[in-house]
């Protein structure tokens, strides 16, 4: 069932859960019977592979703007109705039933249990594991260390409280929650009174005895959740995290993202080991957590679990054939690292770069020519989907990782890792993959990594020999340069999240732009050609410069910024080529920016680029109009009649004072401000304006005509 059906998939999930015969499991459980305990835990997560439960809060939004909109429509007045109340009731009681099962089955997986059974029960705890409400269990110390052993990442013994039977437990939960069910009952009675809700929430406190409690706190007293559950009044799951800032929420209605693609063919994969399928589980369990929970973050950190997990993925990216738990131990490492800073400056401390760089190579089969090249064979398939999904993974922890040396300079050591890593990057450039959206992923990942790598490093990328059939600058191969120069082209036509996809690539353009003359002539040539026809402003049109100038006046600052970088770098940071380029309207928030709007010729002084001396010759075309352009817009304008034309010098002087008196009371009024530039080039506000001014600001006409007579008369 996909939530993004319909809006009623949500309350379908909550009366779908009540459906769940929780007492049948526990009894199966209790009894020793696997067979039983297998056919429910199956039925569970067939029906809610694909769902997920929603914050109560979201859905009261949803169900207030739902309500404004008929409000406002006309359609109908509220009302409170019983299948309002039913909804909600639903998800009280699937909540309660939700939280129970995951005690059960945190205590269940830690017995001795069959493979076949540990799977199905970890594939019912990854779907529990998306709702943040019922992950108490879950990120216990306990509950964590038994996750991690289940999937590979240590090797350390947790409690064995749960080691024997214990009838008790199982016995209390049930009694639990038939005192639920009375409850609900008694409520629904008692409907409005006060004291049902007091009540409802003490019952559901009560579904959790002291045993339950004992089984699913941490084993250390100085732990949050031990903290927690201390006292007379024993605090439900649901209460402990309603008031905590630990854990995120999935959006409404929105498909996992963190899923692999390849899940999405199908649960069952040939040739997978039994012990392969159940680490890979364990694995999707523990992304889960991490991700919805601060304080499960914190606690892997703790328990030094990137330790196991760095182990785990260099053992697999050292073997011949690499496995299907690979990509989820790529994924929660870079979960760990992105969402644990700390955590990131530990794998890169630690080796990461080159245990990453390592896996990196193994998935593109990659082939050394020289010390910097790889061999790049354009008959060679594309990159299979696995493996690309995998590129994915390990580009972002890379990221995460170096994302702090772009401005470091980097010791002999590591520059030639960063250089060897640039080398396997480009191609990553250049290489395609199985689906487009992959290989425009791909490249989009490889722009952010490049432009966290020292730059210095990244000449790596020009040093390929230049091949006959190869993109060219000055006897440099731009073949990389063109890939990179192709991936904005369509970033920039495809306009969809400007500033988080767009600015990257201009950064890492501009940068190398600035440092490589090589780069900087053969982008200039396919962005900035030689004018020709001015007959039509610069930001008009459809051609890569017409989209850059367009962006060097958004909204947003920083893309307005990074665009406006890029044109001028290619301008040679020369104010007089940038105006002619660009037009001084477009151009004026980079000027003054650096304190460039007086106009100078010359570059900025601090510019760490280094240009040649050649000149920049203008077309036929351009000289014979040059004197047309307004330089404001950038275009040839349309001569127009003098508008003072037949006025006397009278009426001309006249108007000159109107104008004046106009702009003096704008002035006054704060509505404009006066600006002027000064000898750095910088804007400030204009001075003697009213000193020089023929008419004052506060006199009338009537004062004006007096003065001039008294002149007269003088």
């Amino acid at each position: 069932m996909s939530l993004n059906d319909n809006s009623s998939a949500c309350v379908s999930v909550c009366a779908g859960i009540m459906d769940v015969d929780l007492e049948g499991i526990i009894h199966c459980i209790k009894e020793g019977d696997e067979s039983g305990v297998q056919t429910r835990l199956q039925e569970f997560n067939k029906e809610y592979a694909q769902c997920f439960f929603f914050d109560a809060e979201e859905r009261h939004r949803r169900k207030q703007r739902k309500l404004e909109e008929f409000r406002k429509n006309k359609v109908r007045e509220f009302n409170d109705s019983d299948s309002d109340c039913d909804e909600y009731d639903q998800e009280d009681r699937g909540l309660l039933l939700r939280q129970n099962l995951t005690v059960v089955l945190v205590r269940f997986i830690r017995t001795a249990v069959k493979c076949h059974l540990l799977r199905v029960s970890l594939r019912t705890l990854r779907i529990l594991s998306r709702d943040k409400k019922v992950l108490a269990p879950l990120v216990t110390d306990n509950g964590l260390l038994t996750l991690a052993k289940l999937a590979g990442l240590t090797t350390t013994g947790v409690s064995d409280e749960a080691s024997d039977p214990d009838s008790d437990f199982y016995d209390n939960i049930i009694a639990s929650l038939a005192e639920a069910k009375v409850l609900h009952c008694r409520t629904d009675e008692d409907e409005g009174d006060a004291e049902a809700e007091a009540d409802d929430q003490n019952q559901e406190c009560s579904a959790f005895d002291e045993d339950t409690v004992s089984d699913i706190s941490m084993a250390n007293s100085g732990d949050v959740d031990s903290i927690s559950w201390f006292g007379s009044h024993r605090t439900s799951i649901n209460e402990m995290h309603r008031g905590s800032m630990h854990h995120k929420v999935l959006e409404q209605g929105r498909k996992d993202r963190r899923e692999s693609k390849v899940e999405l063919v199908g649960e069952e994969e040939d040739g997978e080991s039994g012990e392969e399928a159940l680490r890979k589980e364990a694995m999707k369990v523990l992304c889960n957590v991490v991700y919805n929970s601060t304080w499960a973050q914190e606690r892997v950190s703790a328990l030094r679990l990137l330790c196991g997990l760095t182990e785990c993925l260099s053992s697999s990216v050292s073997s011949s054939s690499p496995s299907s738990v690979q990509f989820y131990e790529l994924r929660l490492m870079f979960l760990i690292t992105a969402l644990r800073p700390e955590l990131s400056t530990q794998l890169q401390r630690e080796g990461g770069v080159s245990i990453l760089t390592a896996a990196l190579e193994s998935c593109l089969e990659v082939r050394w020519k020289d010390q910097y090249e790889c061999v790049l064979d354009p008959a060679a398939n594309p990159i299979s989907l696995e493996a690309s999904q995998r590129l994915l993974e390990i580009l972002k922890i890379l990221f995460n990782i170096t994302h702090s040396s772009h401005r470091q300079e980097p010791n002999e050591e590591d520059a030639t890792l960063y250089r060897h890593l640039v080398a396997i990057l480009r191609l990553c450039l250049m290489r395609k993959c199985t689906l487009s959206d992959d290989t425009d992923e791909l490249q989009g990942h490889t722009v952010n990594l490049l432009s966290a790598l020292p730059l210095q490093c990244l000449d790596v990328l020009l040093m390929v020999p230049p091949q006959p059939d190869s993109e060219q600058s000055l006897g440099v191969n731009m073949d990389c340069v063109h890939a990179l120069l192709t991936f904005m082209e369509r970033r920039l036509e495809a306009g969809d999240k400007i500033k988080e996809k767009l600015t990257p690539i201009l950064n890492l353009l501009t940068e190398t732009c600035r440092a490589h003359r090589e780069t900087r002539h053969y982008i200039r040539t396919h962005i900035l050609p030689p004018l020709t026809d001015v007959s039509h402003r610069p930001e008009e049109g459809s051609t890569m410069k017409s989209r850059l100038i367009r962006l060097m006046t958004h909204l947003d600052t920083d893309v307005k910024h990074c665009a406006a970088d890029l044109i001028f770098v290619l301008c040679k940071e020369n104010v007089r080529r940038f105006v002619k380029y660009t037009g001084y309207g477009n151009a004026a928030g980079l000027l003054a920016t650096r304190g460039l709007l007086g106009g100078q010729g010359c570059r900025i002084s601090n510019s760490d680029g280094k240009y040649s001396s050649d000149s920049d010759s203008d077309t036929e075309e351009y000289r014979q109009v040059r004197d047309r352009i307004n330089p404001v817009t950038g275009r040839m304008e349309v001569e127009q009649s003098d508008p003072m034309e037949g006025m006397t010098e009278e009426e001309k002087e006249e108007e000159a004072k109107r104008l004046i008196m106009l702009f003096n009371k704008l002035s006054s009024g704060k509505i404009i401000q006066p600006m002027a530039v000064d000898s750095e080039g910088k804007l400030v506000p204009l001075s003697g304006l009213r000193d020089n001014s023929l008419t004052g600001v506060g006199r009338s006409e009537s004062e004006e005509d007096g003065e001039a007579e008294d002149g007269e008369k003088n």
